[in-house]
């Protein structure tokens, strides 16, 4: 422990015994750091605060409304990209001079060390630009942070208020180009199906379309011998009843005599068999019989007198007609079922190619159509949201803070610097005095000598200094208190000159 008290009582004896040396280092070091700190240009920093408002009700009720942090972040990352930094460098004096892509790449990179875009929370973040060229003056750069900031700020505006409906108006016009070109395929795909459709009707919609055409054509046509069958067993049945009505009725004076009888008879024959009772039914064979026996004796009676036309006669005439014009407008349809079926069957049979290519054509018209309408719907809702942000859009930017022009400079810390640069000059007055100590052979103490040679000291004489040596050493301590008391008197007088100029901009 003792000799490191003598190390640094001989370090502090070699400074002292070289004071002038070190005061006239400091002072030139501090000269010299101050000359340099006064050379440093102020920079000025300009700020923006932007609140960003994504509740939209209206958007969320369309479905048009996005992730409002997924976009702050983006806005965020983006604002100071370098494309929106190439922007305000053409727009702002920083753009001055500048005619090479070089020096232009060169101005962006050192824009973006300092230009800020910092979340302050969810939906609130500052801008901030720092700006301090030496070519300008202090007034200048203020000027300029500010512009630099205003002009992120139109930036702002341009591409994510006014830049979404240039968006969807180009969303727009590129679905309007694409429908353009869908509706020509679509009106080629049509005029190709329907000219396939000429030359093979039967294959209109595909081999699927055909098939179901043959089951169609299949159940009709057995329909239609069903309701042939039917219709065929109404006319026999309504021809049989004809054949036993008479044309006439018996008339003249003996209305109850055997032909009377007779024709009676045969009218109840008529409409047992019209209620669908068959010759086996024990009335109609009955009634049979007394038409019979009625018959022999109308006959031996030799009753021929004229009788009047039988109505029911008559009627069933029109009844059978009627069945009749049924039965062949049944069998004609049947004819062309036949006919219409066959063709069919036939085409399904021996044209498995062109039923492939009556598929693909119908296939591709219906991928064509449903683009064709895919595309529309999605330019009618890209116009309703375009509509919709044209009066309240999706996110809302409002600039709680504007940027202004600031009075005072942001950097650097001159105070500081200074007094920064008035320990480093006393430190390398130190520095250079125990140095030069270090360099000639000459030692502060007995004990320092007795351990360079290894040699023990006798003794040592102390100085004896004279009235006259004492004066004049009293006058250079003085001196040199001065040199001290100078260095950090200017000291004071640079930051007091530097808090007076920071309220002022010239």
């Amino acid at each position: 422990m003792s000799e490191i008290f003598d190390e640094l009582r001989a370090a502090l004896w070699s400074v002292w015994h070289r004071r002038w040396i070190a005061i006239a280092t400091a002072w030139g070091v501090c000269l010299l750091g101050w000359l340099v700190i006064a050379m440093i240009p102020n920079s000025y920093e300009s700020k923006a605060r932007v609140y960003v408002d994504v509740q939209d009700v209206l958007s969320k009720q369309l479905g048009i409304a996005g992730d409002g942090k997924e976009e702050i972040m983006r806005v965020r990352q983006t604002l100071s990209s370098a494309k929106n930094l190439e922007k305000v460098i053409t727009a702002t004096r920083l753009g001055e001079g500048i005619t090479e892509r070089g020096a232009l790449d060169t101005a962006i990179a050192e824009l973006e060390k300092k230009v800020k875009v910092t979340s302050e929370q969810d939906n609130l973040f500052e801008i901030t630009a720092q700006i301090g060229r030496s070519d300008l003056s202090d007034a200048e750069n203020a000027v300029l942070a500010r512009d630099v900031v205003q002009k992120l700020l139109d930036i702002l505006r341009e591409e994510h208020v006014i830049g979404n409906r240039t968006g969807i108006s180009t969303a727009i016009g590129d679905l309007d180009r694409q429908l353009d070109e869908r509706k020509l395929e679509l009106e080629q795909a049509e005029q190709r199906r329907l000219a396939f459709e000429a030359q093979y009707p039967d294959l209109i919609g595909g081999s699927a379309t055909l098939s179901s055409k043959v089951q169609q054509a299949r159940a009709e046509l057995r329909d239609v011998d069903a309701n042939l069958a039917a219709a065929q067993s109404a006319l026999a049945a309504i021809s049989s009843q004809l054949a036993t009505t008479p044309r006439t009725l018996a008339g003249g004076r003996d209305a109850t005599g055997p032909r009377a009888a007779l024709q009676q008879a045969q009218t109840q024959l008529a409409e047992l068999r019209a209620r669908g009772l068959t010759d086996n039914h024990p009335d109609v064979i009955s009634t049979k019989r007394q038409v019979a026996i009625l018959t022999q004796q109308a006959a031996a009676a030799g009753d021929d007198a004229g009788g009047t036309p039988n109505p029911a006669h008559s009627s069933l005439i029109a009844i059978r007609s009627e069945r009749q014009a049924s039965v062949e407008a049944l069998q004609a349809r049947r004819a062309a079922l036949q006919s219409n079926f066959a063709a069919l069957m036939a085409s399904q049979a021996s044209e498995p190619t062109v039923a492939a290519e009556a598929n693909r054509i119908s296939r591709d018209y219906d991928v064509l159509r449903q683009n064709y309408e895919k595309l529309l719907q999605d330019r009618e809702a890209l116009r309703t949201r375009g509509q919709v942000e044209d009066k309240a859009s999706q996110f809302r930017f409002d600039v709680i803070q504007q940027p202004g022009v600031p009075q005072k400079p942001a950097a650097p810390n001159r105070p500081l610097l200074l007094f920064g640069v008035l320990i480093v000059g006393f430190g390398a007055g130190a520095a250079a005095a125990y140095g030069l100590s270090q360099v000639k052979s000459s030692f502060a103490t007995a004990q320092k000598l007795e351990r360079a040679f290894d040699l023990p000291v006798i003794g040592s004489i102390s100085l004896t200094v004279s009235d006259d040596a004492r004066v004049i050493e009293r006058k250079r301590l003085k001196q040199f208190a001065g040199a001290c008391t100078g260095l950090v008197a200017m000291f004071v007088v640079l930051v007091a000159i530097e808090i007076i100029a920071v309220g002022t901009i010239a």
